[in-house]
């Protein structure tokens, strides 16, 4: 019976202190900025959350999995982007072909400096149909003009790690 007892408390123990641990991957991180801003956004939703930004991986580690959630999402708010291990895919499903855009404005995009500016125009350019666009460093927006689709703009953002809104 004391053995049943010691494990027990033991379990419980190991239950108490329980951690939830979340890794997002491909985040852009080029510089300190980046890092002090993934890890500013990431901690600013609780106080029992450690965020550790190393390379294109982000890791938050906090005691309630609602709290590493709302963690990711601050991040994504900030203007980064990564693949949530173990996350299921939100892709929309639809039969009917996207509309395309002839000129978009991005907002939220995180530009803290050239190599930011440099990552976020690769990505742009890289979107068929884009003939025009101006990323400047530390911008709260930019402008994309060409024909494309928001999707596919949207995902060659976020494939550089780059989170932001597109009207």
């Amino acid at each position: 019976m004391k053995l049943f007892t010691l494990l027990s408390l033991f379990a419980l123990a190991a239950f108490a202190r329980a951690e939830t641990t979340v890794t997002m991957t491909g985040v852009h991180n080029c510089c300190k900025s980046c890092a002090n801003g993934i890890t500013k956004a990431g901690t600013s939703v609780g106080s029992d959350i450690e965020v550790v930004a190393e390379g294109t991986t982000v890791t938050i580690t906090t005691k309630k999995k609602s709290d590493a959630k709302k963690a990711v999402d601050a991040i994504i708010a900030a203007g980064y982007f990564g693949k949530v291990e173990g996350a299921e895919s939100a892709a929309p499903s639809s039969s009917k072909p996207e509309a395309t855009m002839a000129k978009a404005t991005v907002s939220g995009v995180h530009l803290c400096c050239k190599k930011c500016v440099t990552a976020a125009e690769d990505a742009v350019k890289s979107v068929a149909g884009v003939t025009k666009y101006e990323i400047v460093s530390k911008a709260e927006s930019f402008t994309v003009e060409g024909e494309f689709t928001k999707s596919a703009l949207a995902a060659a953002l976020n494939s550089a790690g780059f989170a932001g809104d597109i009207k």
